[in-house]
C-alpha cells in the first residue's frame, strides 16, 4: 500500500483491511515514511541498478508506505519489476498516473481522474476493488485452460502435416475419409476441448506458453504420425483392401490421440477427476462406432480380423510408450502446473 497521506493514517487503515505485505498477526501495520527511501538516479533515462536493487530491499521488508511522490510510485514500480515481479497498480489519482503507465498492469477506479483512466490498461467501472480477484480468477481460468487445450490442437496439426507430406512422397491415397477425422476430431479434440475449457482454474500464469506447448505437442503429433503411417502401409502390404486399411489407420489414431488427450486430462487423482470418465466416455464412443453396425456403416468403417487387430495393438502400445516417454522427459523440463 502507498499513499501520500501521512504514514500513521496509512497504517491505521492497512491494520483496519489487514494489507501490508508480511504477515504480522494481529499486531497494527506501520507505515514507512517514504521520505526515507533512497532515491532512485536515472541514468540515460534508466533506473539506475544500484540504487533500484537498494529500493527493492527495502520493498522486501515493508508493505506499507505513507508520504509517497508520484515519482516515488514509479521507482516503487521499477524495483519491484527488477525483481522479476509482474506488478499491478491501482490509484485513482493524478498523482498515481506514472506508476500506472509503467507497471505491467494500470488499473484505474471507475471515479479516478481523467488523466489516469487514459493510461490505465483496466478501469474497474463500479469502483470497487473487490472485483478484482473474480477477475484474476477469470484470466487465470482462461490462459490455464488454453494451454491444456491447445496441446490438442496442436498435435493434430502435427500429425496432419506429417500425414500429408508422407502420402505425396510416396504416392499413395490417404489414409482417412473425412468422416473419419471427423469421428476422431470430435472425440480427442472437439467434444472435450469444450469441458476442458470451462472448469474454474487458479494456476498462476507462467511465462513461456508456447514453448511447454510445443514441447508437448510436437512429438506426440511425431509419433501419431508415423503410427498411423506404419500401420496403414503394413496394412496395405499385406494386401488388405484399402477400406480395410483405412479402418486399421482410423483405430490406431483414435487409440493414440485419446491417450494425448489423457495427457492434457491430467491429473486424474485415482480417477475420482471428472477429467478421468470424460476420457473414457470419448473411449466408449469410440468403441460404439465400431459395435453400432448403423454408427460403423455411417464412418465407412470394417470389422477387422486377429491379424489386423493385432497390427493396430502393437503400433498402438509402442505409440502410448513413446508419447508417455516424450511427456515425461521432454515435457518435465517446460511442463505448467496446469497440465502436470
Amino acid at each position: 500500500m502507498i499513499s501520500g497521506d501521512d504514514p500513521e493514517t496509512v497504517g491505521a487503515i492497512a491494520t483496519g483491511v489487514r494489507s501490508g505485505g508480511p504477515e504480522q498477526g494481529d499486531s497494527p501495520l506501520v507505515g514507512y515514511d517514504a521520505r526515507q527511501l533512497p532515491a532512485v538516479a536515472d541514468i540515460d533515462g534508466k533506473p539506475d541498478a544500484e540504487s533500484l536493487e537498494a529500493l527493492a530491499q527495502i520493498l522486501d521488508e515493508h508493505g506499507v508506505y505513507g508520504r509517497v511522490r508520484p515519482e516515488q510510485k514509479r521507482a516503487i514500480v521499477h524495483a519491484l519489476q527488477s525483481r522479476g515481479h509482474v506488478v499491478g497498480m491501482t490509484g485513482d489519482g493524478v498523482n498515481d498516473a506514472l506508476a500506472l503507465k509503467d507497471a505491467d498492469l494500470g488499473i484505474a477506479m471507475g471515479n479516478g481522474a481523467p488523466a489516469t483512466k487514459a493510461v490505465a490498461r483496466l478501469v474497474l467501472v463500479d469502483g470497487r476493488f473487490s472485483t478484482l480477484p473474480g477477475v484474476v480468477g477469470q484470466g487465470r481460468r482462461v490462459m490455464a485452460n488454453m494451454e491444456r487445450v491447445a496441446g490438442l490442437f496442436l498435435t493434430k496439426t502435427t500429425y496432419a502435416a506429417l500425414l500429408a507430406v508422407a502420402v505425396v512422397l510416396l504416392a499413395v491415397p490417404y489414409p482417412f475419409l473425412p468422416r473419419h477425422l471427423t469421428l476422431v476430431s470430435s472425440l480427442t479434440i472437439g467434444i472435450p476441448a469444450f469441458f476442458l475449457a470451462l472448469p474454474p482454474n487458479d494456476t498462476r500464469y507462467v511465462p513461456g506458453f508456447l514453448r511447454r506447448v510445443l514441447t508437448y505437442a510436437i512429438p506426440s503429433g511425431v509419433v501419431i504420425g508415423a503410427g498411423v503411417l506404419t500401420a496403414y502401409l503394413v496394412s496395405r502390404g499385406q494386401g488388405d483392401p484399402t477400406v480395410e486399411a483405412r479402418t486399421v489407420a482410423t483405430l490406431v489414431l483414435l487409440a493414440l490421440a485419446l491417450w494425448v488427450l489423457g495427457l492434457a486430462a491430467r491429473p486424474w487423482n485415482h480417477g475420482r477427476s471428472w477429467r478421468f470418465w470424460l476420457v473414457i466416455a470419448m473411449a466408449a464412443c469410440g468403441g460404439g462406432a465400431w459395435a453400432i453396425p448403423f454408427a460403423r456403416d455411417f464412418f465407412a468403417l470394417e470389422l477387422l480380423n486377429g491379424g489386423q487387430l493385432a497390427l493396430a495393438a502393437v503400433v498402438v502400445v509402442v505409440g502410448w510408450v513413446l508419447i508417455e516417454i516424450a511427456f515425461r522427459l521432454i515435457g518435465s523440463r517446460a511442463r505448467h502446473p496446469a497440465i502436470s
